[in-house]
């Protein structure tokens, strides 16, 4: 029977600026640990600790603009694209635009703490 999510959780979100986190399917509101989907909401000038996550992540921007960094190089994803980031890979995302952005994230396995391994 298909189940219903009438709210998302809200998760706290690392970076030197608030964002919001809200969580419709994974670990925190529905129990799932094979998959997440989370509505990000980052303001202008907000950036995160780079990290080293264990799981895949598809990132769709709705509106605004993300800039994700590499090793190897840094790309800003506008809205209407999306970005995918490979297990093992480091990457640091950051909204340094006058608008921020809002952004739908899809993580293969669910996002955990235990498993993004962010830089000290």
């Amino acid at each position: 029977m298909p189940r219903l999510i009438t709210a998302p959780s809200i998760i706290e979100a690392a970076g030197n600026k608030p964002k919001r986190i809200e969580e419709y399917a994974g670990r925190v509101n529905s129990g799932q640990a094979a998959v997440s989907v989370a509505r990000m909401v980052s303001p202008a000038g907000w950036q995160e600790p780079g990290q080293r996550p264990e799981f895949t992540e598809i990132t769709v921007v709705l509106s605004g603009a993300l800039q994700v960094e590499s090793e190897g190089e840094t790309c800003t994803v506008q809205a209407g694209q999306a970005i995918i980031t490979a297990p093992g890979e480091w990457v640091r995302y950051s909204t340094p635009g006058t608008e921020g952005a809002e952004y739908i994230a899809v993580c293969l396995p669910a996002f955990s703490p235990d498993t993004v391994h962010r830089d000290g």
